[in-house]
């Protein structure tokens, strides 16, 4: 037996109890992993309130770091003892968790475990942001809003460090701050953001604009863009953008936009290695710092989940079984 959080039914977080549960076994190509440490996300608490449909009783969270128990069938890239996170788990909120081999990460030597669980989800959403939904470039400039959220500490430092200009959005003074410390160079509020990107770009605006925001940006996110600039929508923090009308891509200055999601971009286990090894190895030689900012003891994980909604906690939240 072991233990992990279960929801018997959606709610608030209370809902969420401490329970014995059989420890899983791994089948053939999965990996059974010793959970060191949980990253919880907002998705979770969708899933916990019924905002998501899935199924109860529900163990949440995707992603954890950890060692590796045991091996099934078959898996030849991992042994037992090794160190190794996931984004691509389910049941994550728990001392032992099963995931397949083909969605396990190796975590390097100069990675704690706290930082391998905080990183994989984060991480390679930035990764594929300004590698793959749009190349960003040396010289170029980017305009990322909720500089100070998860994934915007992550990008600001991860394009400062290939040579872009950097503008930001925040909400507050602290959030300020953190934004300046991740390396950015132009931290605005978000009223009349577009007109004051154009100010900073002498008019021309910038070559990308990384959303994460939605309804409440959108119009401004695409009034900040230079000719045949692209929009990247990531998400919908704000709720989601309503239809628009295509032509207004063509009045803009042949804008793009374009809807990725996190999955779309692991689409093989060599892919993910890539993106991997690529934040890994930044959070390795401290070109990325991450920043932690609440651990609480797996019991505790109603209490995580009422902090993170209620914004009082600022970067990565942890669960420690």
């Amino acid at each position: 037996m072991s233990k992990a959080i279960v929801a018997q039914e959606s709610g608030g977080p209370e809902v969420l109890g401490l329970a014995e549960v059989e420890q899983p076994t791994p089948g053939p190509g999965q990996l059974l992993i010793k959970v060191a440490a949980v990253g919880v996300n907002f998705i979770d608490t969708y899933q916990r309130s019924g905002l998501y449909k899935v199924p109860f009783p529900l163990t949440p969270g995707s992603e954890a770091a950890g060692t590796v128990a045991s091996v099934g069938d078959g898996v030849t890239d991992f042994a037992v003892g090794q160190r190794v996170s996931t984004c691509e788990a389910s049941g994550t909120y728990a001392e032992f968790v099963v995931v397949d081999a083909a969605k396990a990460l190796p975590v390097p030597d100069g990675v704690p475990d706290d930082i391998a669980a905080a990183l994989p989800l984060q991480g390679m959403t930035a990764h594929y942001l300004m590698n793959s939904s749009f190349r960003v470039e040396p010289g170029q400039t980017v305009l990322t809003h909720a500089g100070a959220g998860g994934v915007g500490l992550l990008l600001t430092q991860l394009l400062k460090a290939r040579g872009a200009r950097v503008i930001t959005t925040v909400s507050t003074d602290a959030k300020e701050q953190l934004a300046r410390e991740a390396g950015a160079d132009e931290v605005l509020r978000y009223e009349g953001f577009s007109d004051r990107v154009r100010e900073l770009t002498d008019g021309a605006g910038v070559d990308v604009v990384f959303d994460g925001v939605g309804k409440d940006t959108f119009d401004g996110s695409l009034s900040a863009l230079r000719v045949r600039g692209m929009l990247v929508l990531f998400g919908g923090a704000s709720g989601p953008v309503p239809p628009f009308d295509l032509q207004r891509l063509n009045a803009g200055g042949s804008l793009s936009v374009t809807r990725p999601t996190l999955g779309d971009f692991l689409r093989n286990p060599q892919e993910r290695r890539w993106r991997a090894s690529e934040v890994f190895g930044a959070a390795a030689d401290g070109t990325l710092k991450v920043r932690i900012g609440a651990r609480y003891p797996l019991a505790e994980a109603a209490r995580a989940h009422s902090d993170l909604a209620g914004r009082k906690t600022t970067g990565k939240v942890l669960l420690m079984p």
